[in-house]
């Protein structure tokens, strides 16, 4: 996929491009593939698979892989007695090396429904390896396929739309910025997919 010099890696720089990349994804149905997403290129190539509890058999459990079929991003939903107390649902995103060991990168926490008000997604990116603030919102309505993930200095990182052409919630695009990881962007949104009870969840 290529790097950019004004590079934001946060899964790996190979993810990033110097140009800006419109994404088209794709649901997949329960009973066929056991849900999950498919996300595309512009030249109708597979480049990342998401798979949600149908094929991984553990719910709160997401794995996001590249178009080579290899996995880059395991994805957990904290619990636990203080996750139960909480006002917010928190999430994990782990790099996955060759050796299968993980590395924690990201969380992702949303206010629960009784809670959620018009409060953001929050995304904070583990500082290890960072030399500033790469911390993210997610404005707007996932449920709606209308929303922005921005960075904390607001500018957008990406943004998720509907084809009006093609009618169905079922395929969505994503825009991502220059300099952004793709990878990243696809990690949040398997687990806004998941929140939002679509093809991740069983």
């Amino acid at each position: 996929m290529g790097g950019s010099s004004n590079a934001v890696p946060i899964v790996s720089k190979n993810f990033c491009s110097s140009s800006l990349i419109s994404l088209m994804v794709r649901k997949r149905p329960h009973v066929v593939n056991g849900g999950g997403f498919v996300v595309t290129n512009c030249s109708q190539n597979v480049a990342f698979v998401v798979d949600g509890c149908g094929t991984l058999g553990a719910k709160g459990e997401l794995m996001v892989k590249d178009g080579d079929g290899e996995p880059i991003l395991f994805i957990r939903k904290k619990g636990g007695i203080l996750q139960a107390l909480s006002t917010r649902n928190k999430w994990n995103g782990y790099s996955t090396d060759y050796e299968g060991a993980n590395k924690l990168i990201f969380s992702v926490t949303d206010p629960k429904s009784c809670f959620a008000g018009n409060k953001a997604t929050r995304i904070r990116v583990d500082p290890k390896g960072h030399s500033r603030d790469l911390d993210f919102e997610v404005n707007g309505s996932f449920a709606d396929k209308a929303c922005t993930i921005r960075d904390c200095r607001g500018n957008i990182a990406a943004q998720v739309g509907v084809n009006e052409w093609i009618g169905s919630k079922d395929f969505y695009h994503v825009v991502v910025q220059p300099g952004y990881d793709q990878a990243f962007v696809v990690g949040v949104i398997a687990i806004l997919d998941n929140i939002h009870g679509e093809s991740t969840r069983c």
